[in-house]
Order: C-alpha cells, then sequence, then structure tokens
C-alpha cells in the first residue's frame, strides 16, 4: 500500500472500524464454516458464500440498493466477480432461510466477544438477569420484479422475521424466519428462543414480549431451563386470582400508581397453568398497562423496576425502524422471500456493527451509549466509507484490515485505541420532550378555509364531521 492510500485509511477512523469489524466476523474460513452448517440443499459453485457475502455486503455499505445492479456490474469489471451478474441475483434469490438466520445469529456471536462495555442501563434489582426483547417483523416494500407480481396492484410482503433483540448491547441477536409475510408471530418464537439458547448463560434470561405472546403455549417455553418472562396480558387468557396473597400497589418511578397481585394463568385442571405475578399500572388519560411475570418475589425485583424493563420493549420497535428507514432495508435488492431475509439479516448485522462502535465512542466519552444517535453516526460511517471506496482499492483495503489483529482482544485494543477520540457533538442526541396533549379535533365548515381566515379567527369550526359538510 502506498502512502496516499495509507493516509487516507488514517484519516477515515469511523470506516475502519466498520471494515475491521465486518471483516472479523465475516473472514473467510468463519462464512465457509456458516454455510457448512446451514446450507440445507444449497451449493457453492464458483460463487462461494463468502464472495457473495461480501458482494452484498459492498452494495449494502455503498447504499447502492436501489441499483445494486451496477454494483454488481463494476464488480465483474473490476475482476472481483468471476462469474455473470445473474449468478449473483440467482443466488440470493435461492438462499436458504436457515443460512441467512444462522449467518445472522453466529455472525453476532462473534460479534458479541468484540463488543466494548459500554451497556444501556437496566434496573438495579435485574443486573442479576440477562434480559431479551423479541418481537415480530414483516418485510415490507417489496418490488414487483417477478412476473406473478408485476400485474398486481396492493401491498406485497416478503418473509416474516422473529427477532430478539439483546437489551443491554442493542444487538439483535437471533431470527427466526418464514417465507410466507402473512404468517402469525407466535409459530416463530420456539425458533428463535432455541437459537438464543444454543449459547450458554451466566445467568438466567428475562424474555419480554408483548400481549400477543401471552399464551398458555408460549409461557412454559420461555420459562423453561430456569428463564424468566416478563408480557403484557391479553384477556383472552383467563387470569385467577390468588386469594391467599394479598395484593400489594405502589409508585413507579414517574410517580404513577400500580397495584399487583398474584394468581394463575388458565384454568383449573389446564396442563400448563402458569402461576403469575400480575402488575397493572393506571396510566392516568389512557388505559392501563397489565403484564404479567413469573419473577414472583416483589421484594426482590420490585414492580416498579419491572414495569420500567417493559418500556425497554420500544428498543426492538427502534431497531426495526433503524433497520428500515437507516439502513435502508425499503430498498430491496431480490423479489423471492428468500432474498428478503437474507438481506434483513445483513441489514440486522449492519446495525450490531454500528451499534459496537457507538458502544466504543460511547466509552471513550464516559456517556451513555443511548445519548448517542445511531442514524446520525450512521450518516457520518457512510460519508467515510464512500471516501474510503474511492481511494483505496478491495485489495489495499484487504492489505490494512489483514495486518495481524486478529484476536478478540487484539480488535478491541485496537478500536479502542482508534476511535479512542472520534467526537461530532452532532451525534448527541435531543433530549427526550413530553409532547403536549392534543386538543379536540375541529372540523372546517364547508370543508375548506384559508390561513389567513384561521390566523385572524375568520372561520367557522364545528365538532361533527358530517355537520362541516352540510
Amino acid at each position: 500500500m502506498q502512502a496516499f492510500e495509507r493516509e487516507v485509511c488514517q484519516r477515515l477512523p469511523l470506516a475502519d472500524a466498520v471494515l475491521r469489524l465486518l471483516d472479523y466476523v465475516s473472514a473467510d474460513d468463519f462464512l465457509d464454516g456458516v454455510f457448512d452448517r446451514h446450507h440445507g440443499r444449497s451449493y457453492e459453485d464458483v460463487l462461494s458464500f463468502p464472495l457473495f457475502t461480501h458482494l452484498i455486503a459492498d452494495t449494502l455499505l455503498a447504499r447502492d440498493q436501489a441499483s445494486a445492479h451496477q454494483s454488481f456490474l463494476k464488480a465483474h469489471a473490476q475482476g472481483t466477480l468471476p462469474t455473470c451478474v445473474e449468478a449473483v441475483y440467482g443466488k440470493l434469490r435461492r438462499a436458504p432461510l436457515p443460512l441467512s438466520q444462522g449467518f445472522l445469529e453466529e455472525a453476532t456471536h462473534q460479534l458479541r466477544q468484540v463488543f466494548p462495555d459500554a451497556r444501556d442501563a437496566l434496573p438495579a434489582s435485574l443486573q442479576g438477569l440477562d434480559v431479551h426483547v423479541f418481537d415480530g417483523k414483516k418485510l415490507k416494500y417489496v418490488a414487483k420484479r417477478l412476473k406473478p407480481l408485476r400485474l398486481l396492484r396492493g401491498h406485497i410482503l416478503g418473509g416474516k422475521l422473529l427477532v430478539v433483540l439483546h437489551a443491554a448491547t442493542g444487538l439483535a441477536v437471533a431470527m427466526q424466519a418464514d417465507a410466507d409475510g402473512e404468517t402469525a408471530d407466535n409459530p416463530l418464537v420456539a425458533g428463535a428462543v432455541g437459537q438464543v439458547r444454543l449459547h450458554p448463560a451466566t445467568m438466567p434470561r428475562l424474555w419480554i414480549g408483548d400481549r400477543l405472546f401471552c399464551d398458555l403455549k408460549q409461557t412454559p417455553l420461555l420459562a423453561a431451563g430456569g428463564d424468566f418472562f416478563l408480557l403484557r396480558y391479553q384477556s383472552k387468557v383467563g387470569f385467577h386470582l390468588d386469594p391467599l396473597r394479598p395484593a400489594r400497589a405502589g409508585t413507579d418511578g414517574r410517580g404513577i400508581p400500580y397495584t399487583e397481585d398474584w394468581g394463575w394463568l388458565g384454568a383449573v385442571g389446564h396442563p400448563q397453568r402458569q402461576y403469575v405475578r400480575r402488575i397493572t399500572l393506571h396510566r392516568p388519560g389512557s388505559s392501563a398497562l397489565v403484564v404479567v411475570t413469573n419473577l414472583l418475589d416483589a421484594d426482590t425485583h420490585p414492580a416498579a423496576d419491572l414495569l420500567e424493563a417493559y418500556l425497554r420493549r420500544w428498543g426492538i420497535e427502534k431497531l426495526f425502524q433503524r433497520v428500515t428507514e437507516v439502513f435502508d432495508l425499503r430498498h430491496l435488492i431480490g423479489g423471492s422471500p428468500q432474498a428478503t431475509v437474507f438481506q434483513a439479516a445483513f441489514c440486522f448485522l449492519l446495525s450490531n456493527v454500528i451499534q459496537t462502535v457507538r458502544g466504543y465512542i460511547a466509552a471513550a466519552q464516559h456517556r451513555p451509549p443511548e445519548t448517542i444517535s445511531t442514524q446520525l453516526l450512521f450518516e457520518d460511517v457512510t460519508e467515510e466509507l464512500t471516501s474510503w471506496h474511492k481511494f483505496v482499492s478491495v485489495a489495499q483495503t484487504q492489505e490494512w484490515v489483514q495486518d495481524g489483529v486478529q484476536t478478540a482482544e487484539q480488535v478491541r485494543a485496537y478500536l479502542r485505541r482508534r476511535l479512542a477520540g472520534v467526537w461530532n457533538d452532532r451525534w448527541q442526541k435531543a433530549p427526550t420532550t413530553r409532547r403536549a396533549p392534543k386538543g379536540k379535533t375541529q372540523y372546517l365548515k364547508g370543508g375548506h378555509s384559508s390561513v389567513y381566515r384561521i390566523l385572524h379567527s375568520l372561520h367557522e369550526v364545528c365538532s361533527d364531521p358530517d355537520e362541516s359538510k352540510a
């Protein structure tokens, strides 16, 4: 590598960190192992799985999804794609769902070995639990390129995912997929939970989910192996109060009152009947929030801490929004269910890489990771990656990242040193402000008016939409 290219690499620390992390979790021998374990009936020919993965990575990192074809043509012209462009689309179209699942799960497990010490703080009473949040996601925005789709009008879905988020790190650690985007979430829970449980835990897990998962099939699954669950209660599952255990009351960290009681989910004699603790948060001006858990000791795990933990469930919704908007899952390269699932898996991995970089920056700046905007950070990462690809060739990039920094401890030390002085004030999130409550909706009489008349109170309004049309 020449002196100029070395200077370019030195001046782009964010791009360097991302490329080095991707190299660590997608080395050729590692990806060969992932393919061997999860490929099913698929096979490799000229286009190997590592090369295919690197081509998709280059396309997504360059934010060139809308013109992936041009990206593949460029790779072919440069000699990095040894076969035709159609071979890339074909492999993407046929990518087995277990391969996409295994790729995300194993690559993220590899990434966690170099994750920094910075963590999102959990309530004190939950420090002894490994908190995971899970929820389903439909893959939308499928381009109607396949012939059976071209003349259809309406929204077309790709695959369906159930994703597990590790609450302390913000990493998507597992994903269970179904080719049918209209399928239900519940049948996917066992597969996603099973992927997480493949790795031995140093502490019991706490599974947090929405009311959809509160049923007598999921609760025994989540409680297996000494784990715990915290689910939003749904009324279709009967709750039978324990008359021998008195109810308790208190207020959460925001001063909102709650009550808690104990009883059984399921009728007497049901083989999967579960004894639980029910916590009801009485929110003023809104419906009550009711959660159930098998963490029965109210002194060891106070209700206020569990309610705060349940609010962490919103983190997976933010993850879905981030992967869709920031990492641009709105532009899907392929139109088959398998293609949408593989691209989603890579977008989740890319999100995990950015979370890791954010963690190192947060640790160096002695600030909580959640105060740094992932979106604004990724925008600067993208700018640096664009500059990197303009001036540094693929061969020079490989020479740069394969400089002897191989082990997890070496990577951690390198990233701590490389990102120690990296900071931009624009990355800091604005403080969260509570929105003022909306007033009662009013309707313009006649259905229209002008800004001038409204600003000068010359318009007429009514409370009934039908009356406005009169």
